[in-house]
């Protein structure tokens, strides 16, 4: 007698690049217990919601029923085999292992690995070979005593905690996980996908202590409402459009097409047909880019509301004109009122309606992949929207120890106020429950779905040091260690998720722990697995940081009396970038949200009216400041507005008050930044020696604010030479360097130039001897020169 034992693989993709999908096991040939694991093959099929599925049975002696058995799953990607598909690591602090088990029983239902949970929960089609295609809705609330699937008046687009704007009622069952599910065979009016697209719908959940609450779809692909208005539980009589997203009713999409802004719907594939324009390719390499940070809200030049992927998509001319190959945006997934960052995410899967949703994001994408940029989400997974009471908040229960998405320590009876068992971590939430497979899946999976679904190139996850390092209890800021440790469980289940659904994911982290392991490998190892993190001390040695020990070189050039600078603290920070950085002259962070900080322009003048001859240093500090970040070792980056010399802080809180007309200023006043922005940029992506990681800094000078480094390869070598004088040195300074040697060297770049707006000084475009080491420039105020060795 057996006991047969099916196995499944489900990435929850429509496709996979996986070849030689095999089972692994500890069992011999016979099914008996084994110290050697056994391979088995696996047969790729496709499960009834058209994603892939591997499959595999096994047969094992009844004499072992009783015995734990442990397995897991290795494949081949093209070009790298034997990679480990577990990603989830167990649930044990100490434990970095990956695998699953199961007690061999007769009658075993299939054990199931789920790379990701697209298609397990929310709004889902079933396909049919034969008639319409099926929906299905899932939900989980595991603590629920009864959930009802809610359709909603498409004219009101919100259910009032009194039912007002509700059309019917449909039972949902318990299934296996905590979930909630209906479909056709529970109720006919599922019975046509198609026609259920469009519908808005919310769930009733009665909780655990008997009340009931209305809550949107956490995976809901769309959320009703452009607004910013919560009818917080009252009747609500205004235009759907008028709502705010987080509290809205949630809308059945389908993925599979797109809808264009003429009302035309396409097949997906039939959209993404002509995403690529030959000779226009995306960069493969994080060393390759050049990234330009962008808010969506902050465009719409001239208009009162916030800007919206529309206007991204017009603005993507203007970065392609100014040469980057990257653009990261803000946030884009639905968030709380639409004046705001974006940080505050409620429903991950779903772009902000406010912004023009998901299908704009998709044309965004295409536009910028046709000009050969890459495209960059910064998500964040280290709160939830704190005002998210229709979404994450008490989904299912009002204990705390019973708040699905929220983790929390011990019981309410152990603090004063019952709040004290959340977990802070410096962000403007509570942390979340990393060690629940759902509220990790809501992160790993909604990354998924827009790698897949929106073509996405890359993600920044924001402040990952709250996710690994700063957890603290709220009652008394105790060390919460085990939350800081499922924490950097749930990183590596990430990062080694994205790898195995596409490799060449650009994966970088806001994160200043300084902690190696961040930018170690995390499919292959046990590392956390992303190509670079932030590097917020480049922009505070060379810009400013308000009560900070770092060189402020910007800042303190800008008293304008002559005292030496920290250069060599910059040599420092120039030297780090190379360790898997990307830095910046400015971020969304840095441009007026925190005390003491402006945008660069004004930070270079020490806050004194930018006219006349005070303009002209500050943007000669400006092109400094931006040449030292384009030409570094790290990723360079840089915030909307800086390439023309924007002046008006970029804050958290008014930012749609100074906004400032980025492309007016571009043929305007900011002509001669963006120019220089322009051809640095040009030097950057173009010259692999200064897109290596090779730099070495063999002079710096702090009283005279001077700094020198090399950028080189096997066949080139390029000296920087940088300069935060306020006098030019007309009449040559010398440099000593060992890699200078006896060569000439030829000036090609001059931030000083006149066509940027400079005094023109330098060594107009020359050549230069080097003699012994040594070389002799006449060096501009407040300016950078570039030499290359012939």
């Amino acid at each position: 007698m057996t006991v047969n034992v099916h196995f499944r693989f489900r990435s929850g993709l429509l496709s996979m690049a996986f070849d030689n999908v095999r089972l692994r096991g500890s069992w011999d040939r016979h099914g008996r217990p084994s110290a050697d694991w056994t391979s088995v093959p696996m047969q790729r099929s496709e499960d009834e919601d058209g994603y892939d599925v591997f499959v595999a049975r096994v047969s094992f002696p009844d004499g072992e029923i009783g015995t734990n058995f442990r397995w897991g799953i290795e494949l081949d990607r093209p070009g790298v085999a034997d990679l480990w598909a577990i990603a989830a690591e167990l649930d044990d602090e100490a434990s970095s292992r990956r695998e699953c088990s199961f007690e061999l029983q007769p009658g075993m239902e299939p054990q199931i690995y789920y790379l990701t949970w697209i298609g397990r929960l929310g709004a889902n089609r079933i396909e049919r070979r034969n008639g319409a295609d099926r929906i299905r809705f899932s939900v989980w609330a595991p603590n629920a005593r009864e959930v009802l699937l809610v359709l909603a008046d498409p004219a009101i687009g919100y259910v009032a905690d009194d039912g007002t704007g509700a059309l019917g009622t449909i039972s949902m069952r318990r299934t296996v996980d905590g979930f909630w599910t209906v479909e056709t065979a529970d109720d006919h009016r599922l019975s046509d996908f198609d026609g259920m697209v469009g519908t808005p719908y919310m769930y009733r959940i009665t909780k655990d202590d008997g009340s009931l609450a209305y809550r949107t779809d956490i995976w809901s692909l769309m959320q009703i409402g452009a607004g910013d208005f919560d009818p917080d539980g009252a009747p609500y009589h205004g235009s759907p459009a008028g709502l705010d997203g987080p509290q809205s009713c949630s809308v059945v999409c389908d993925p599979k097409r797109v809808v264009l802004p003429s009302g035309q719907e396409l097949a997906a594939q039939a959209f993404w047909a002509d995403e690529f324009v030959a000779g226009r390719k995306l960069p493969d390499r994080l060393e390759d880019l050049v990234i330009y940070e962008l808010h969506v809200g902050a465009l719409g030049f001239g208009k009162p509301a916030p800007g919206t992927l529309d206007d991204a998509i017009a603005f993507v001319a203007h970065l392609s004109a100014l040469g980057v190959n990257a653009v990261e945006l803000l946030p884009i997934a639905e968030f709380e009122a639409r004046a705001n960052w974006g940080y505050g995410t409620s429903h991950f899967f779903a772009a902000d309606q406010g912004a023009g949703g998901t299908d704009r994001l998709k044309l965004f994408v295409k536009a910028c992949h046709q000009q050969g940029i890459a495209v960059i989400l910064d998500v964040c997974y280290n709160h939830f929207d704190p005002d998210g009471e229709r979404a994450q908040w008490a989904y299912d229960s009002n204990d705390p120890t019973r708040n699905i998405y929220y983790w929390y320590e011990g019981r309410p009876g152990d603090y004063a106020n019952p709040a004290g068992g959340y977990i802070d971590n410096i962000s403007t939430g509570w942390a979340p429950a990393f060690d629940e497979e759902a509220v990790r899946q809501l992160f790993i999976s909604s990354a998924a779905f827009l790698v897949s679904v929106c073509h996405i190139d890359g993600f920044r996850l924001d402040q990952t040091s709250s996710i690994h390092q700063y957890p603290v209890l709220h009652a008394d800021g105790r060390r919460a260690d085990r939350a800081a440790a499922f924490g950097a469980k749930f990183l590596k289940q990430w990062t080694r998720t994205m790898r195995l659904i596409k490799p060449q994911l650009f994966l970088t982290a806001e994160d200043y722990s300084d902690w190696s392991a961040m930018t170690e490998p995390s499919l292959t190892g046990d590392g956390l697995g992303f190509d670079a993190t932030w590097y917020g001390d480049f922009h505070h040695n060379l810009v400013e940081y308000h009560g900070g020990a770092q060189a402020q070189l910007l800042k303190n050039a800008g008293f304008g009396d002559s005292r030496a600078l920290t250069m060599s603290s910059l040599a420092g920070a120039l030297q780090t970038s190379a360790r898997s950085k990307v830095v910046y002259n400015q971020s969304h962070d840095d441009c007026g949200n925190r005390e003491g900080s402006a945008r660069t322009a004004v930070i270079a003048v020490n806050f004194a009216p930018i006219v006349g001859k005070t303009r002209a240093w500050a943007e000669a500090r400006s092109r400094f400041a931006a040449a030292m970040t384009l030409l570094s070792a790290g990723t360079p980056m840089f915030f909307m507005g800086e390439e023309i010399g924007a002046q008006k802080p970029y804050r958290y809180n008014d930012f749609l008050e100074n906004r400032e007309n980025i492309l007016g200023e571009a043929a305007g006043n900011g002509a001669g930044m963006i120019s220089c922005y322009r051809d640095l940029i040009a030097l950057s992506i173009k010259e692999a020696a200064i897109r290596s990681r090779n730099i070495a800094i063999p002079y710096v000078h702090d009283e005279d604010r001077v700094v020198a480094f090399h950028r080189w390869n096997d066949s080139e070598d390029f000296l920087v030479v940088g300069s935060l004088n306020d006098a030019a040195f007309q009449n040559g300074y010398r440099l000593r360097s060992e890699r200078l040697g006896d060569d000439l060297w030829e000036e090609i770049f001059n931030s000083d130039a006149e066509t940027y707006g400079g005094w023109n000084v330098g060594n107009g475009g020359g050549r230069i001897r080097a003699t012994a080491g040594m070389l002799d420039a006449v060096l501009p105020a407040s300016g950078v020169l570039v030499f290359r060795r012939l």
